[in-house]
C-alpha cells in the first residue's frame, strides 16, 4: 500500500490496465490471475513448468511471485500474458538496473542473479527454460516495430492524459473550495 499518492500512481495503473486488455486481446480470453482458469494457468506455470521453483534463481519452498518477464510498464510495456510471467522468489523480483538507471532485460537480470550466486552454469539452463516457456503451450506474441510503438505511443498518452486529469481534477476542487466551502465559514 503506497503512503503517498499522486498523480502519477493513477496514471501508471491506467499504462498496466492497458497493458493488460492488450495481452488479453493476444491471449484471446482475460487473465485474471487470481481466479477461475488464468488462475489454473498461473499455478500450471509456477508448479509444473518451474516445478514451484524461482524462475531465476532455482530456489523452492518459499513463496513465488509472478514476474513479468518484459516489464508490465511504460520503460518496457509488456503484456500481462501467460506467456509473458514466471514464478519468482522475492529478492529476484527485483529488476537490476544499469549503470544508467534503466531496467535490464530478464535475460541480463537473470545473469546478474546467477553472477551474485556464483552459478553461471545455471544460467544457460534457466534461460533456456524461460525461452522454452514463452515460445511453448503459452506463448507469447511476437510483436513487430509497429506493434510495439504503437502500444508505446498509446501508453505514453494515456499515462500523461490520466496525469493531467488528475492535476485539473485538483484544480477545480480548489476553485469549488474557494467558491462554496470557503464562503460558508
Amino acid at each position: 500500500m503506497a503512503i503517498h499518492n499522486t498523480s502519477s500512481d493513477s496514471a501508471n495503473t491506467a499504462v498496466r490496465a492497458f497493458l493488460t486488455k492488450i495481452g488479453e486481446h493476444y491471449w484471446k480470453s482475460t487473465f485474471n490471475i487470481g481466479s477461475g482458469s488464468s488462475k489454473r494457468i498461473w499455478e500450471k506455470i509456477r508448479d509444473e513448468v518451474f516445478n514451484s521453483s524461482c524462475a531465476y534463481c532455482g530456489i523452492n519452498g518459499v513463496k513465488l511471485q509472478v514476474e513479468h518477464l518484459i516489464m508490465f510498464n511504460r520503460e518496457q510495456y509488456g503484456l500481462h500474458h501467460p506467456g509473458n510471467i514466471v514464478p519468482c522468489c522475492g529478492p529476484c523480483n527485483k529488476r537490476r538496473r544499469d549503470s544508467d538507471k534503466n531496467y535490464l532485460s530478464w535475460e541480463k537480470h537473470l545473469e546478474a542473479i546467477c553472477k551474485e550466486r556464483d552459478d553461471l552454469n545455471s544460467f544457460f539452463l534457466r534461460r533456456d527454460k524461460i525461452v522454452d516457456h514463452t515460445n511453448g503451450e503459452f506463448k507469447y506474441p511476437i510483436l513487430n516495430e509497429s506493434e510495439n510503438h504503437s502500444i508505446r505511443v498509446i501508453a505514453n498518452a494515456l499515462y500523461e492524459n490520466i496525469k493531467m486529469e488528475s492535476e485539473k481534477a485538483l484544480g477545480m476542487y480548489i476553485q469549488l473550495d474557494k467558491a462554496f466551502i470557503q464562503k460558508g465559514q
